[in-house]
């Protein structure tokens, strides 16, 4: 795995010892820090991220609460809980507002990481499944996006920049990034790669592909209204 984790926690120590620890294993390629929750959803926002660890308790309000903002803004990548004893009760309620799973500390660093990897899992095979793109039932293990009794074909990479765009939620997921996740290109390639798959993918998803209503363009990447 080649994943990219959000941590959030107010204490600024604990949050370098963890985001060192997790840097040390070969899944995770960068970790990045948030120190509250309204942090935490700007920098959701602007992902994409594979997975968020929360501290139950933090600055400007709980983790619960972070979660339910981080759902509300679209974002449904596996939301993991760092609790404490004290506080088990409101990591219980986070799960509830929209969190995946708690951990309670102190917790050995495999524990941890079992937890994420097996929700990094989950959420695959759930994005595997049948998924709604705007009017569309997109099937990405069948490759279809069905209109109707309409079906149309895609091609892996295709399928590839719509999986991870809907990962992303409502946020915009930038020209690198996507480079860097369906072709594995670095951010000093310069190619129209990306470019005229979002064109050939706009032929297929909008009804009129200059007018773009579902694959917008922003400023710095992309994002589905989905």
């Amino acid at each position: 795995m080649d994943e990219r984790i959000l941590l959030v926690d107010g204490d600024a120590q604990l949050r370098q010892i963890l985001s060192e620890q997790l840097l040390r294993q070969e899944d995770f390629r960068e970790v990045v820090e948030a120190a509250s929750g309204a942090e935490a959803v700007e920098k959701g926002k602007a992902g994409p991220f594979h997975a968020i660890l929360i501290d139950a308790v933090l600055p400007d309000m709980g983790g619960g609460e972070a979660a339910g903002r981080l759902r509300e803004a679209g974002i449904h990548v596996p939301v993991i809980l760092l609790a404490t004893q004290d506080n088990e009760s409101a990591a219980i309620a986070a799960v509830s507002a929209g969190a995946n799973d708690y951990v309670i500390r102190p917790f050995r660093l495999s524990v941890l990481l079992a937890r994420i990897r097996a929700h990094l899992r989950q959420h695959e095979r759930d994005v595997g499944s049948a998924l709604s793109i705007a009017h569309y039932r997109f099937q990405p293990n069948a490759k279809t996006l069905t209109d109707g009794e309409r079906k149309i074909r895609l091609t892996e990479k295709e399928v590839a920049i719509l999986v991870h765009l809907l990962k992303a939620g409502d946020a915009v997921v930038s020209r690198d990034r996507l480079l860097h996740e369906v072709w594995g290109y670095g951010d000093e390639i310069s190619t129209h790669t990306l470019e005229t798959h979002i064109y050939r993918l706009r032929r297929k998803l909008e009804e009129n592909p200059s007018d773009a209503r579902i694959l917008i363009t922003e400023p710095g990447g992309y994002r589905l209204r989905a």
